[in-house]
This record gives C-alpha cells, sequence and structure tokens, in this order.
C-alpha cells in the first residue's frame, strides 16, 4: 500500500483515528451519585471538540468579570478537577454550584447541588449547622464542601466562601475550584442540566 493509500484511509475514518481522552493515563471516567442516580463523568472522545459560544469568551470587561484569587478568604483550600472529582465521589462531602438558580439549570457538574452566592450564608442548616443569634454554629463533624462557580472570572463562590465564614461555617471545611464551568467544559468533562 503506498503512502498516499495509508494517507487517505486514515482520513476518511478520522474518528476511529483519534486518540482517546482519559481524565489521567489510569482514569478514563468516574461514576457519580447524584439525586436522578449515577452519571459517568467523561471527557468527549472528539479531537477536534472545541468550546463555544460564551465559554470560549476570553476578554469579558472587569468588572464584573475580573480575575479572582486563588484562595478567596483566609483557611480556604484551592482544588483542581482530579480534587473536585474525589469530592463528588465522597458521599460525606459537599459540591456546590454557587451560580444563580438560571446558570444551574442551563448546565452544572453532575453531583453539584445549587446554593446561589447570595444563598449560602442563610442555608448552613443544610450542612448541619444550627443557627444561633449571630449567625450560625457549626459542628467539627460540618461536612468539607466544595465551592464553584463560572470560571477564574467569578467572583460569585469566592463570596459565597466568604458570607458562609463570616456566618460561621469553618473556613478549613471549604474548598474552592477556582476553574469552575469555565475551565471543566474547555477539559471537556460532563455537564448534565441542573435540576
Amino acid at each position: 500500500m503506498t503512502m498516499r493509500a495509508i494517507l487517505a484511509l486514515v482520513l476518511m475514518t478520522g474518528a476511529a483515528w483519534a486518540d482517546p481522552v482519559g481524565i489521567t493515563p489510569e482514569m478514563v471516567s468516574v461514576t457519580v451519585e447524584t439525586a436522578d442516580g449515577p452519571v459517568e463523568i467523561a471527557r468527549v472522545q472528539d479531537n477536534a471538540n472545541a468550546v463555544t459560544g460564551d465559554w470560549a469568551l476570553t476578554s469579558r470587561p472587569c468588572p464584573n468579570f475580573c480575575i479572582q484569587p486563588m484562595v478567596p478568604a483566609e483557611g480556604v483550600t484551592p482544588i483542581g478537577e482530579l480534587e473536585l472529582l474525589a469530592f463528588l465521589q465522597d458521599p460525606e462531602a459537599v459540591v456546590i454550584d454557587g451560580r444563580i438558580s438560571p446558570e444551574f439549570r442551563a448546565g452544572t457538574i453532575p453531583g453539584a447541588v445549587s446554593v446561589p452566592h447570595n444563598e449560602a450564608a442563610d442555608r448552613l442548616g443544610e450542612l448541619g449547622c444550627e443557627p444561633d443569634f449571630e449567625g450560625f454554629e457549626c459542628a467539627d463533624d460540618a461536612p468539607a464542601v466544595a465551592l464553584f462557580c463560572n470560571g477564574p472570572w467569578c467572583g460569585q463562590s469566592p463570596a459565597a466562601a466568604r458570607r458562609m465564614i463570616e456566618a460561621g461555617y469553618p473556613a478549613e471545611k471549604i474548598h474552592y475550584y477556582r476553574g469552575g464551568m469555565q475551565v471543566w467544559r474547555s477539559l471537556g468533562l460532563t455537564v448534565v442540566p441542573g435540576e
């Protein structure tokens, strides 16, 4: 077979010759439990996949779209995608989408719960905290939480983290996925409609 024939065969079968897209070399997908049952998180297998629409925009005006710090408040731990996947698999941990409800419904990370940033301080009871006169009293066994929003330029989850701490949630129990939906989507990871 000539080189030209081999090249033509490769071009005709493009997708079949695509390299597999894993999360890590050892991990192709992760299954997480959601309120609607198990969901498999994987990366899009199309090697030509690209981010489109608003997620492809890189230069939005600041304010409102200012780059957020890696640590939004003292004591909060920044995390990446692999740590977030571990959170999603931990039945004791809670992954919180801090965006407003319409953004959550349009698409979120499987297993995330919606707690809009402007409600975070008032909903600590859902995380096992007890109301007191100045906010909430949270026990040592309060769950670890991971907050995210639209991406490195989104201030919704950093605001939620600060408000939760002010209301009494332990900062050391809060983790921040700064990459948010923009980086999650740019990596081709599974997105589901928010319920």
